[in-house]
């Protein structure tokens, strides 16, 4: 496949996309989510497929798990694209009505961004997530998922393209690549792709960024923290420290790092301890928490900016919530991070001070995602503070144009002082 050629092909095709009725894309949507589910038995036979190569490559337990697509995933990705069906059109919203003068004026008018590629982990929900997102918004889509789900995102993409073809979308609206030496290929289509997406590690997104002129849109990774304040709630500290390292381990939004005042230390720390080897997660952390329940202990040489992706979770304790925003500030990764408090001074503070995506008050890191924030779904999460950030989207994937209608006016008319504006918002 030449993706160049290919992508040409989309960009021409995106205004005719950008242009259809809601409808016709909410339809796309509906015959997507009627044909994963009539089509399940091929798209679970390719899924076993791909778990038995991963089980014969040996692949981390954590791994393993992001690749399963049964019949709990079939049910989130249903339900995910009955939430964005029930979502109001991100396109044609007037966020600008002003008169400049009489007789001419201006709108600025929400648009879809165009052709937006998107480079994701072998997660194969991701693709049915990713590819409606963009269809709902009127963008079209170069889907990149990873090999080790190359069965099941084979299958999922016919079925998902075929189905919004069948729904009178264009043909272009969607593009799978399937070979890795196509990603470099993309990187240099700066003239027909509008926006790239990249999801993985830390390293595979500084690649992308270094080697495109394309606008690059995502994070690096997800050193997620929670800091347990002096003023916590014990019946509500430990189960949300569980639910953030345990509920789905190997997400950019689990907890990596636990903070723990020093005034609560001696009595929290045992208990949070025996709650964590009941959940089979082991703790690291500096000589001083060692000294109060055993723990690896990280050599002060050690970067605290570590993802771990695993039932692992490290433990430090601070004077206060300065310190806290501090270290947050200083090692995490912009992405997500919650205090632990009954201190609504103090709480207040820390979400004003950290400088994250997400910033919570007693809630776990887990929620920062688009479906739990009512998006329908999320192409991705951003710590980027440009057009968009924390979970990606409809909103996220659409920028804006000014439309401005006249009446014969010309600038010379202003310029010479013969008119002037007299600016009036509607």
């Amino acid at each position: 496949m030449n993706i160049r050629e290919e992508t040409k092909q989309m960009k021409l095709a995106s205004p005719l996309l950008a242009a259809m009725p809601v409808e016709t894309r909410n339809q796309a949507l509906a015959c997507i989510r009627d044909s994963l589910n009539s089509h399940k038995e091929e798209i679970f036979e390719a899924n076993r497929k791909d778990l038995a190569l991963a089980q014969e490559n040996r692949l981390a337990p954590a791994v393993q798990k992001r690749l399963v697509f049964d019949e709990a995933k079939l049910a989130d990705v249903s339900a995910e694209l009955s939430s964005l069906l029930s979502l109001p059109d991100p396109i044609g919203k007037v966020t600008l009505n002003r008169e400049l003068d009489e007789g001419l004026h201006l709108l600025r008018v929400t648009c879809p961004i165009g052709v937006i590629g998107v480079i994701f982990e072998a997660r194969p929900d991701a693709l049915v997530q990713i590819s409606s997102l963009c269809l709902k918004s009127g963008n079209c889509a170069i889907l990149k998922g990873g090999k080790e789900t190359t069965y099941t995102n084979r299958i999922l993409f016919t079925l998902i393209h075929e189905a919004a073809v069948k729904a009178g979308l264009p043909e272009k609206c969607l593009l799978q690549a399937e070979q890795h030496n196509e990603i470099d290929e993309l990187l240099e289509c700066h003239e027909s792709v509008d926006l790239l997406i990249p999801r993985g590690s830390n390293a595979f997104v500084q690649y992308i960024m270094n080697h495109t002129s394309i606008p690059v849109l995502g994070h690096a990774d997800g050193v997620c923290h929670m800091y347990v304040d002096r003023d916590y709630d014990s019946s509500k500290a430990i189960p949300l420290i569980i639910d953030g390292k345990t509920q789905y381990t190997a997400a950019c939004n689990a907890v990596e790092t636990v903070l723990v005042h020093r005034d609560i230390a001696r009595d929290f720390l045992p208990k949070l301890a025996a709650a964590l080897k009941k959940a089979g997660v082991a703790l690291r952390g500096t000589e001083e928490v060692n000294r109060i329940i055993p723990v690896d202990i990280i050599p002060e040489t050690e970067s605290w900016h570590k993802e771990y992706l695993d039932l692992i979770l490290s433990i430090k304790l601070v004077s206060g919530v300065d310190e806290a925003i501090r270290h947050i500030n200083t090692y995490g990764s912009h992405h997500t991070d919650c205090i632990i408090t009954e201190n609504n001074e103090t709480a207040a503070r820390f979400m004003a001070l950290v400088d994250s995506a997400g910033v919570y008050q007693n809630a776990s890191t887990r929620f920062a995602d688009g479906f739990r924030y009512g998006f329908g779904a999320e192409v991705g999460i951003s710590t980027s503070k440009i057009h968009a950030r924390g979970p990606v989207g409809l909103e996220g994937l659409v920028s804006y144009k000014y439309k401005l209608f006249g009446h014969g006016q010309i600038v010379g008319d202003y310029a010479s002082g013969k008119k002037q504006f007299h600016f009036r918002d509607l």
